[in-house]
Order: structure tokens, then sequence, then C-alpha cells
């Protein structure tokens, strides 16, 4: 059975502006974002690949053309061959009454509801419905589908589907919270033998959505939502958990059952004139260092306190051992390490997909059914483009008036590499297929040597050019791993979605790798998970003592990560990396 997943949509920019005005920091609200496509084959995910790799247009809610062209170009499957069309949202009519039941219940003048309803109506008809979702597909890739083969997928579902099949669990508990999905915004549950079963009780709605109120504060503290959540999360660690904290105080109500709800208006002005209030804050405070310190901290701390509850709720109504928790608020490493240790789960797993591009691959792996029979194939993030050794000498005679490269044997890159990481090199490392997901895992990352105290601030500021309070994360054989950090319950974290404490012995040894409280969020890597990489470790580490390397995404601030020789020579080319490995080819610039 060949399953095509994929989410994006052509109208998501147009609609959303013209109806409600989002535009600039607001695109990264739109429906559809973090665009792609998935190709799955008798249960198994074969290829894919975010949208906005091939179009360099990062979280784009495009529909994802490029990405289900490359999907099926690379597998050599036709569209016609396809069985299942699958699409993560699935606004039915009896959704769209319960939008339109909400709407009248709510307490505003009669004449904005019908304001409301329209643009509503709007949005449904020109881009929600299951004909709008149809003809989407049929007018950008010009293939008459079937109707009866489109499949419309819960979105939360589709989370869920993803983080249980790249966990590769059986029975497992649930949660599920991200910005929104259809009508709500968190659910929780279990899947055991195979079916789904929510818990109505855990149930929050979008208006309570914590993953919206936490972009609200991205929003306040002069960052991008649903894209910098990230910097607030490592603002936070710049001060201790507050002993008084004012969202928990005034904004959270914590419900039986493990539901919440969140009283944030949804208006700007509105909810900064509630921010200025519970932080005691003016406009001119809002840029200060120390002052955004202290609202991230409060912000993180609601997370977890939240995020807590919720965990221990799910475990007590469920009883099974692992939690699989997805949704964009499931990047929030640091609260994840949280969850699970104050949890009675003995394991937690959060998916390199656990954000919107998860979806696409859980719509697939939903339509295609969870694999049961014989040995079941070991979750990879490597999905996406591969380039082959031809391309690549294709891509720098393009570029030979820039760069100088040696091409290396087999045997020689990661010594050769291991060698320039020894110095205080900063070094593009571009290798196989493409990592799917918002983290560089190895295969499109920069890497450097963690023992250079001063390591992170060359990097912030001359290579990705962006704010010098951002941590970096350490890449590890997973076999070492223990050794250099207090790992909890967790033997492994292969795809940086925890946060552990480096051991006191190591914190002197990779103060590169260390955030400011003496944490790292950490990639374990193992031979068989990323043989390459894990070469270049053990070379690394024989070279140098230091068991680690630090590892950020191959890119510059406010693009999407390289995909393509040619995207990784151009990142080279505007930066202070010093070298590049694409493949066995080892890049320098030419001086002068």
């Amino acid at each position: 059975m060949i399953v095509l997943g994929y989410n994006g949509f052509s109208r998501s920019s147009e609609l959303f502006q013209r109806l409600y005005g989002a535009t600039g920091v607001d695109r990264n609200l739109l429906m559809g974002h973090d665009a792609a496509a998935a190709l799955s084959v008798d249960g198994e995910v074969v290829a894919a690949v975010e949208e906005e790799r091939l179009n360099r247009e990062k979280k784009t809610s495009d529909f994802p053309v490029k990405a289900i062209g490359w999907c099926t170009d690379s597998t050599g499957v036709r569209l016609d061959q396809v069985d299942v069309f699958a699409f993560p949202w699935k606004f039915t009519s009896a959704v769209a009454e319960e939008m339109i039941a909400g709407i009248c219940a709510r307490d505003m003048p009669v004449e904005a509801k019908f304001d409301h309803v329209r643009r509503v109506g709007e949005l449904y008809t020109g881009m929600l419905s299951r004909s709008a979702v149809h003809d989407d597909f049929v007018r950008r890739t010009g293939f008459e589908m079937d109707p009866n083969k489109l499949l419309l997928v819960p979105h939360h579902l589709a989370h869920l589907m993803c983080g249980s099949y790249l966990a590769g669990v059986g029975d497992a508990a649930f949660l599920v919270s991200d910005g929104r999905a259809e009508t709500l915004s968190s659910v929780m549950g279990e899947l055991r033998d195979g079916v789904v079963t929510l818990f109505d009780r855990g149930t929050v709605d979008m208006d309570s959505s914590l993953a919206l109120a936490y972009g609200k504060i991205t929003r306040y503290l002069g960052f991008v939502p649903n894209n910098d959540e990230y910097k607030v999360m490592g603002l936070a660690a710049y001060a201790p958990p507050p002993t008084r904290n004012p969202l928990l105080a005034q904004v959270v109500r914590l419900r039986e059952g493990g539901s919440y709800t969140l009283s944030i208006p949804g208006d700007r002005r509105a909810y900064y004139a509630l921010f200025d209030h519970l932080f005691d804050a003016d406009p001119a405070k809002r840029e200060d260092f120390d002052f955004r310190v202290k609202v991230a901290s409060m912000a993180q701390h609601m997370v977890e306190a939240v995020t807590v509850h919720q965990t221990r709720a799910v475990a007590a109504a469920s009883g099974l051992d692992t939690l699989v928790f997805e949704g964009g608020l499931a990047l929030n490493c640091v609260g994840n390490t949280k969850m699970l240790e104050r949890s009675p789960f003995a394991d937690m797993e959060v998916s390199f997909g656990a954000g919107d591009s998860g979806v696409a691959i859980g719509a697939a792996v939903y339509a295609g059914g969870l694999p049961r029979r014989g040995p079941k194939p070991e979750p990879t993030p490597y999905l996406g483009p591969v380039h082959g050794e031809q391309e690549i000498h294709e891509e720098l005679l393009r570029f030979k008036d820039r760069v100088e490269w040696v091409e290396l044997e087999d045997g020689e890159v990661a010594r050769r590499t291991a060698e320039l990481l020894s110095e205080k090199k900063v070094v593009g490392w571009f290798q196989g297929r493409a990592e799917y997901g918002p983290r560089a895992l190895g295969n499109r990352s920069i890497l450097a040597n963690p023992a250079f105290g001063d390591i992170k601030d060359i990097i912030n500021l001359r290579v990705k050019h962006r704010e010098p309070f951002r941590p970096f994360a350490p890449v590890i054989l997973e076999s070492e791993a223990p050794r250099v950090f207090e790992m909890g319950k967790k033997r492994r974290s292969p795809y940086m979605t925890f946060v552990f404490p480096v051991k006191d012995d190591y914190r002197d040894r990779i103060p590169g790798a260390c955030h400011v409280d003496g944490t790292a969020r950490i990639q374990t890597v193992t031979a068989r998970s990323n043989p390459e990489l894990a070469r270049l470790l053990g070379a690394f580490t024989e070279r140098t003592g230091v068991p680690c390397l630090l590892n950020t995404s191959f890119n510059v601030a406010g693009e999407p990560i390289v995909c393509s020789p040619r995207d990784a020579l151009e990142c080279f080319l505007k930066t202070e990396i010093d070298h590049v490995v694409i493949g066995r080819h080892l890049v320098s610039k030419k001086s002068g």
C-alpha cells in the first residue's frame, strides 16, 4: 500500500492576511505551517521532506508541491500509483457547525458575531473543506486525484501517529499539545492493542492553548511567535525558577483529570496590557535583558507546571509505562525532561517530528496502518534528499572562483575533519540524506570543539548571526552519554528533545556545550543510526580526549537548514565557517 501524506495550503497566506491581517511575524501562525510531504510504502516511511528545504521559505505554509515532487521522483512512484492521499486536518461539516456555535456563544456584539462567522465561512469554503483540499491538490499538482482516495486525518491523531511510529513502541499513553487542531489544543489518552482511546476529561480547547499562550509571551518579548519559543526557553535558564509566578496565580487554573484553562485575551493590545500589568512593565522595559529573563523564567515555569499536571493525570488514568508526547509544545526540551522525571512513567518518547512537520508523516502512517507484522523498521530522521558525488562535484565547479577542495578517501573523511575540529575551527558537515524536522541531527550540521569556552560566541556572532545568549547542543556517542551527562530515566536522546545536567567533572572540559545553568540539550548517536557521524566522534575523541562535538543546524538566522550542496556552499561563503565537508570533499575558501 502506497500512501502520500502532506501538509500545507496554497491559500493560507492570502486568506489569513486578508481575513485576519496576518502579516509580518504572524506569518508563522498560519494553518499549514511547516508544510511537508511523506511517502509510506507498506507501513514504512521511505521518503519525507519539508517544503521549506526546497523552496527556501522558512516555516512556509504553502502547498508542498516541491516536497511531493521530490518524494515521488526519488522513490519512482507515480501519483496514479498512490492508494491514499492523507491530509492532517479534518474540518468536517460537524466541526464547522461547532465553530459557528462557538462564535455565537461568545460575549460580543451581534455585528461582530456576523463578521466572525463570515470570515470563518470564507476560510472554510476557500481552504479547509474537503472539496477545497481536493481542489488545491489538483490545481497545484495537475493530477486529477480520485476524491475517494483523499483521507482527512484529525490533526492531533496525525501528531500521535507520527510519535508512535517513530518511537517504535507498542502500547503507550500519549499527550498531544500544540497551538490548535480543529477545535482543541491538547488531548491525552492511550494507544493499546492498536486502539486509540481519548481521555475526555483531559481535553483542552483552543481558547486555553498553552502553546499559543507561550507564543504570545514570545511575541511580547520581541521575538517571532511559533518560531522563537526556544529563545524564551533558553533565556529562562538565566534566572532561577520564580518563587512567585503571576501567570500561575492569575492566568492558569488547573482542573481535575489533567485539563486546565488559561485566561489570556486574544487581541494583541489586550494581552500586551495584561502582561504589562502582571510583570510590572512598560513598553520601554520589554527590550531590557534582565526583564526578558524574568518573564521568560515565568513563562517556562508555567509550561512546566501545566505539563507536569497533565503528565501525572494521564499516568494515573492509563497505568502504562511509556508516554508519547507530541505537538509543538513537545519541542520544549527543558520541560520534557522535568515532565518525565516528575512522573510515574519509566520513559517518555518525543520524536524528531513533534511539531507540525511531523503531521505529514503521521497522516501517512495512520492511512497505511502501524506496522504490526514482521520486524519493524528502525526509525530514522534521515528521510530527505541525498546528493551523489557527481552532483557535488558539479556544484563545486560552479563556485570554483571562490572555493578550493580536496577529495578524500572514505577512510580519511573522519580523520581529517577531527584534525580540523581539534583546533578552534568551525566546520560545516554535509553528509547523506537530509534529516527531517527542525533540528540538525548530524547530516546538515555545523560542528565545533566544545572544549573552547568562547566557541559559542564565535558561532553565534560570526556564523549564525544570532543572539549571543543562545546555547548549542552537544552530539555524543550513545555509549558515552551516561559518563558525561546526568541522564535520569533516559538512556538515549537521539533527536535533541531532552535536556540533561552536565556532570561536574565535565563542565570545565566542554564549556562550549554547557548552557548558563550547566545543562545541555544532547543528541546521542550510534554506529547504526549515523555511521559517518559516529566515526567522526570516535576519531575526534581519540585525538582530543573530548567526548562530544558541538552541533548546530547548518543555516543562518531566518533561513531554513541547507538541503542541497548549492545551499551549503552559499551558506559557507556568506559566513565565517572555516571549512565545509560535503560528502568526501573537504572545501575551503580561496584566499584573497
